[in-house]
């Protein structure tokens, strides 16, 4: 019997001893959010959407088949160019989520042909994603691009230009 003892003191030393060789690598693989996309997933900015029939709104919709990751931005643009509103509804995590909300934050107030500046890079460096997030900076670097070319396509369908690119193709006639 104290030779059965010994054995499972044994056993109980290297399991706690291998345990402690995995704690170390979950604990990084568990590494903390940054505070940015804590804040923007607990609390995001522009959930919703506005309706796609709309003559004035730009949809975005992008996705990563590699991680399910689905992104709708939308953008409400008045007749001079300038984004007045935006919004978005994001299936994915909580970097997906947190690029979305800055990036509606960012495009509001902006004109369509400034937006298309932003890159995911920009974002991913404001929220701390770290690089196996990236493409979830990336997602939202898409629909911006896919928001502005469907309002776009939409003006150019009913043979709207903005008045900002009307007045660049006037001067320079």
């Amino acid at each position: 019997m104290l030779q059965g003892l010994r054995f499972a003191a044994g056993a109980l030393r290297e399991s706690q001893a291998s345990c402690q060789l995995i704690r170390p690598a979950v604990a990084a693989a568990q590494r903390p959010y940054h505070k940015n996309v804590v804040d923007h997933y607990e609390n995001p900015r522009n959930v919703g959407s506005f309706g796609k029939n709309d003559a004035n709104v730009g949809t975005g919709l992008v996705g990563a088949p590699a991680c399910g990751d689905v992104m709708k931005l939308q953008i409400k643009v008045d007749e001079a160019g300038n984004i007045i509103d935006s919004c978005f509804k994001t299936f994915g995590c909580g970097s997906a989520i947190a690029s979305s909300s800055v990036a509606t934050e960012w495009i509001k107030g902006k004109t369509i042909e400034e937006v298309v500046t932003i890159k995911n890079s920009d974002i991913a460096k404001h929220l701390s994603l770290p690089p196996v997030k990236l493409h979830c900076s990336m997602l939202a670097e898409d629909a911006i691009k896919a928001a502005v070319k469907d309002i776009q396509a939409k003006r150019a369908a009913a043979g709207q230009a903005p008045a900002a690119v009307e007045e660049k193709m006037a001067a320079t006639a």
